[in-house]
């Protein structure tokens, strides 16, 4: 015992240098790391280092502060409580560095050929008299600049991450702020670290808060109130909403800044005056209640008023680009229809189908097994009768590729058909409107308030709008609820599909989906493409899930288990969430390679044939942006360019170098929020009570209707009656209702 009673002391810290050969498991959110390392003195033999690790590279020669500890069940391993890379000093260790893809522009192969012409004083060369490696064959002067040009930069992000570490900055984030900044890096930092929050994507409050404390800003400073409630509004925001009451506002900033009451006010108020957010008075639930101040971030404030302005202005709008439909003989036209499509729609069906040749704008809802789609395809047969010039989009990917089937005509996504610019910008707006008499806007539930107001916008006044979408799925990723809005205010027209049809009663995805959407209990027995496979306890919920997938599914129905399976997720967290399956899974499908280029960046590593899906929109990505949600299949990794190659659903290459990795992450399971407006052959949902808090009637619902042929639900029955009896979370704080209101 110590002296002074506390815990006994540990052995004493020891230096370890080894050069780090694999890293077998990585945790992303905590950092910490199972690693293998060589030394000099281990023979061949690799030991095992475990600890916060996360931004060494393999290859890197690596100076450890820890100590040797003896683990009951993994045997010796050095338990690492600090890491700095120092460069190797032996051949074979030098050949490893530059061959592991972290100096831009070498590769394994030229990294050989550097080493055996110059020996150990490769690494002086290139730093000191890097125009001499001209010297090695195969190395112009173009691409031997390019390598000089890489070492410098990475020397200098080096020196940043020193400083970085210090205050707490973990290395992907390090190099971020440096590309963000360069050189004024350090100084930002210093002088300036909530700017970080706002300009450096991935760093929000809490990260910028521990930066600031590190640096020594007070933690009662009006910036960092000011910054708190910002961050307070923007997690809201995550939370899909577009604005909180200022008293549900000032509560939430108080938890999260640890600062008493009276500090929050005043900072509030003077944040509404330098424009950094809005302060509005609007009516409070039911028709005599009060009005509340809503308090907004500034882009959110404007969108939700702009689209209520440009909806209305579509409603009102003088001439109509479809006035032929006015007039027209609906007995004669609709028998035409039938002749065309070979079938007869329902009343509402029909209803439908006049209201959106009709009305300016129209909404059009109803569950799976509805008409929705047949409804949406007469529509475009009968306007497309008439000339009329109709646009078809949907919010992603593969939910446009169903409307073109559907409908024979070409669809795009939203930020396609706009054309959207680095920045955001896009280009058809209201000045340079979309040449159009009839735009569809299919799976609108997902479209949130941002994109609506850009979309709405871009229409011209006396075209027609079409938003068709289930009501009843989760509302919008982004901040919003706009479908449910435009169905609570009673100035825009809808019809609502409420018959199951027939042949839709056969298939347990339809009826199960709606008996969910009920409040009932699923049917998990007697259909061809709905199961259980019952399971209790979070982990071998997850081995399971991963056997239904990998085995079960492609052996019994011969689908693709990357291509044709998609596992749906309540969270990302847990034995179960999307992130732990993910590991699982990458393993079962595309398992590390000796021979197989792989990159990894924080918890992930990345591999030839990985399932991957963007995490952010990036406007400066492939012809037209890559965005949220966009899923893709990585092609090909080069460790010599830095880079490597995706390929989205929506048949298109985008290249990310090392360093943009951040904006992918793994996509053989995502969450059901991620899932929507999506389609996918076979869905697997893994349900446990270790999910309980997320367990809820409408995300169940989504996802369950996200399949096209089969769902197997994998997991506890008490979980999915808890899905099923827990309504969903409650409306979002949104006004778009309100300002729609004559």
């Amino acid at each position: 015992m110590r002296a002074d009673g506390g815990r006994p002391e540990g052995p004493r810290p020891v230096v370890l240098e080894a050069v780090l050969e694999r890293i077998t498991y990585a945790n992303e959110d905590t950092g910490y790391t199972v690693a293998r390392v060589a030394t000099e003195r281990s023979g061949g033999e690799l030991l095992t280092v475990v600890g916060a690790l996360l931004g060494a590279q393999v290859g890197e020669s690596l100076r450890l502060t820890g100590r040797w500890r003896s683990h009951p069940r993994y045997g010796r391993q050095f338990e690492a409580d600090s890491y700095s890379t120092v460069l190797p000093a032996t051949v074979q260790g030098i050949r490893r560095y530059l061959g592991s893809g972290m100096i831009k522009g070498i590769g394994p192969v030229m990294a050989d050929r550097m080493v055996t012409h110059f020996g150990t004083d490769i690494l002086r060369i290139i730093e000191e008299e890097p125009e001499r490696l001209v010297e090695v064959p195969g190395l112009g002067p173009k691409r031997t600049k390019r390598i000089a040009q890489a070492w410098e930069e990475q020397k200098a992000i080096k020196e940043v991450m020193v400083f970085l570490q210090g205050v707490g900055v973990s290395t992907s984030l390090a190099v971020r702020i440096y590309k963000q900044y360069g050189d004024a890096s350090v100084d930002t930092v210093r002088r300036e670290p909530y700017r970080l929050a706002a300009d450096v994507w991935g760093i929000g409050f809490k990260t910028a808060d521990t930066i600031a404390q590190a640096v020594g800003i007070p933690h009662d400073s009006p910036e960092r109130v000011k910054a708190g409630l910002q961050y307070t509004l923007s997690e809201a925001a995550d939370d899909g909403h577009c604005f909180l009451p200022e008293p549900n506002l000032v509560t939430a900033a108080e938890k999260i800044l640890g600062v008493p009451r009276e500090l929050i006010g005043p900072a509030l108020d003077e944040l509404v005056r330098e424009e950094g957010v809005v302060r509005e008075a609007i009516p409070g639930a039911g028709d005599d209640a009060a009005t509340i101040p809503a308090v907004y971030l500034v882009p959110f404030h404007r969108a939700e008023r702009s689209l209520a302005t440009g909806l209305r202005e579509l409603l009102d709008a003088g001439h109509d680009r479809l006035k032929a439909f006015a007039d027209v003989d609906w007995d004669r036209a609709l028998a035409w229809l039938r002749t065309k499509t070979g079938a007869e729609l329902a009343p509402e069906q029909e209803e439908a189908v006049r209201l959106a040749l009709t009305a300016k704008v129209a909404v059009l809802t109803g569950g799976p097994g509805c008409g929705k789609s047949f409804t949406v395809r007469s529509i475009v047969e009968l306007a497309a009768a008439r000339q009329a010039k109709i646009v078809l989009v949907a919010p992603t990917g593969r939910a446009a590729k169903r409307l073109a089937e559907l409908t024979g005509h070409e669809a795009a996504t939203v930020h396609r058909l706009l054309q959207l610019q680095p920045g955001g910008d896009a280009k058809f707006d209201l000045d340079n409107p979309l040449d159009a008499d009839l735009v569809v806007v299919d799976e609108t539930s997902m479209v949130d308030l941002i994109l609506a107001n850009k979309l709405v916008k871009a229409i011209p006044r006396g075209a027609h709008l079409l938003l068709v979408g289930d009501v009843d799925q989760l509302p919008s990723v982004g901040a919003g609820e706009v479908l449910a809005d435009l169905l609570a205010a009673e100035v825009i027209p809808r019809v609502r599909l409420t018959r199951i049809f027939r042949q839709a009663q056969r298939s347990g995805i339809v009826v199960n989906a709606h008996r969910v959407n009920s409040g009932e209990h699923p049917h998990t027995g007697g259909y061809p493409d709905f199961f259980l496979f019952p399971c209790d306890e979070p982990e071998p919920t997850a081995e399971l899930t991963v056997d239904v997938v990998a085995h079960r599914v492609p052996r019994k129905f011969g689908l693709d288990p990357r291509r044709d399976v998609q596992v749906l997720t309540p969270m990302h967290r847990g034995p179960a969430g999307a992130g732990s399956l993910n590991g699982l899974l990458q393993e079962a499908l595309t398992p590390h390679r000796e021979d197989r280029p792989e990159r990894r960046y924080g918890g992930r590593v990345f591999r030839v044939g990985d399932k991957v899906t963007q995490l952010r929109n990036n406007y400066d990505k492939g012809e037209a942006g890559v965005f949220n949600g966009t899923v893709g299949v990585v092609t090909s990794v080069s460790l010599e360019d830095h880079s490597l190659t995706v390929r989205t659903d929506e048949d298109e290459s985008i290249d990310y170098a090392f360093d943009e990795l951040d904006e992918l992450a793994h996509a053989y399971a995502i969450t059901i929020h991620r899932s929507q407006g999506s389609e996918y052959p076979a869905v697997v949902i893994p349900l446990t009570t270790s999910s309980w808090m997320m367990l809820r009637r409408n995300l169940l619902y989504t996802g369950i209707t996200r399949a096209k042929k089969l769902v197997v639900l994998v997991g506890s029955r008490r979980a999915l009656a808890a899905a099923v009896r827990t309504a969903g979370a409650g409306r979002r704080h949104t006004a778009l209702a309100h300002r729609l209101s004559p």
